[in-house]
């Protein structure tokens, strides 16, 4: 018995040592665990840059001017010489064009000629008779110059009647060949950038009620210029002049020189927004070629500052109309520093007074490691 008591004693201490030892862990756990622990902030340092602000405007990059070449007649094409991207020269030939000749003119003009032709050998008949009759001293050389000159009126009228039905048929005129109204050339030196016809399509030439037909259309590669548009909020800051930082969306880790030349001085409602048009030149490299239609990104540079010290923003605290930073004097201990600031760009900002190069400068706590 006494055995057995002693062994429930023991078992009766084991089991309360443990629930002490328990309940000892769970307070010194709780109590670290409650325990703030110290926030270390992380610091920065001014650094030199360069800093540019500026608006974006989208748009595309489009030769400065692109003609339309139109035919001088109607017909259909019979064939076309150039393809897109061919470069050619002012008066090469582009296309030819066959005459499909109008029925009521083409009536006309065979009219005529029958009858400059019946009053052309009247005319010959009766001066051959007058020209007889003056070699006998017949007439006199009045009668024989009348017979003359009707004579060679009705010569130049069959002449003028011959031409006119070959117009009508050919476009052309045995004397002069093969012209421009058939033949379709160019007006400029440049590239061809599109030839929306095809041989056996039919064309129209350009007159008072319609445009015409385009055969081709070429412009000068070389002088290009940027054509987007700018929001109303932000035309009222960039004037002609102001330089242009363009990006090519299909050339890559590349920019391009440009100079605004024209801002449109009235908007278009798009999307509900006003919209305005702007142009620049563009400053092409020599070793690049940049297609007709590329879409791009102008950089309008408003502002900018070279090699000047700044700081990233987001250090930048504020208290009613100052701003200030927190630059470190001792390990984890910062004093409140007022600064001049410049130029921004949104993420850097220009600082003109107030730290150095030297200065270790608060990242704020919403910004540091510890949250």
């Amino acid at each position: 018995m006494k055995k057995t008591s002693l062994t429930k004693k023991i078992i009766r201490i084991a089991v309360l040592i443990i629930i002490l030892a328990a309940f000892g862990i769970t307070i010194y756990y709780l109590y670290n665990k409650s325990k703030e622990k110290p926030v270390v902030y992380l610091t920065e340092q001014p650094f030199t840059t360069d800093i540019i602000k500026k608006t974006v405007a989208t748009g595309s990059v489009i030769p400065r001017e692109e003609i339309e070449i139109k035919p001088k007649v109607s017909g259909i094409v019979e064939q076309i010489y150039v393809e897109p991207g061919n470069k050619i020269k002012k008066g090469d030939v582009i296309a030819k064009v066959r005459i499909i000749p109008d029925l009521v003119n083409l009536n006309n003009a065979e009219a005529r000629l029958e009858r400059a032709q019946i009053a052309y050998d009247d005319a010959k008949l009766n001066f051959d008779r007058q020209e007889k009759l003056k070699s006998g001293g017949v007439i006199s050389a009045s009668d024989f110059q009348t017979a003359e000159i009707t004579f060679r009126n009705a010569k130049q009228e069959l002449s003028a009647a011959e031409a006119n039905l070959d117009l009508v048929r050919e476009g052309a005129t045995k004397k002069t060949g093969a012209t421009t109204n058939t033949l379709i050339t160019s007006t400029i030196n440049g590239m061809v950038l599109d030839v929306p016809v095809k041989v056996g399509s039919s064309v129209i030439e350009a007159n008072n009620f319609n445009p015409g037909t385009t055969i081709a259309s070429i412009a000068d590669v070389g002088d290009m210029i940027f054509q987007g548009k700018v929001d109303e909020t932000e035309v009222g800051k960039i004037r002609a002049g102001m330089p242009l930082l363009l990006m090519v969306g299909a050339i890559e880790n590349d920019t391009f020189d440009a100079t605004l030349k024209y801002i449109a001085p009235k908007g278009v409602l798009e999307n509900g927004a006003v919209q305005f048009e702007i142009k620049a030149d563009v400053d092409l490299k020599n070793d690049q070629f940049i297609r007709a239609g590329y879409s791009a990104n102008a950089d309008i540079v408003l502002q900018r500052v070279n090699q000047v010290m700044a700081i990233n923003e987001s250090l930048l605290q504020f208290e009613n109309d100052s701003t200030f930073v927190e630059v470190e004097v001792a390990p984890q201990k910062y004093e409140k520093r007022m600064i001049k600031t410049g130029l921004s760009d949104g993420i850097k900002i220009e600082v003109i007074s107030g730290v150095s190069k030297e200065d270790k400068i608060k990242v704020p706590q919403l910004k540091s490691a510890g949250n």
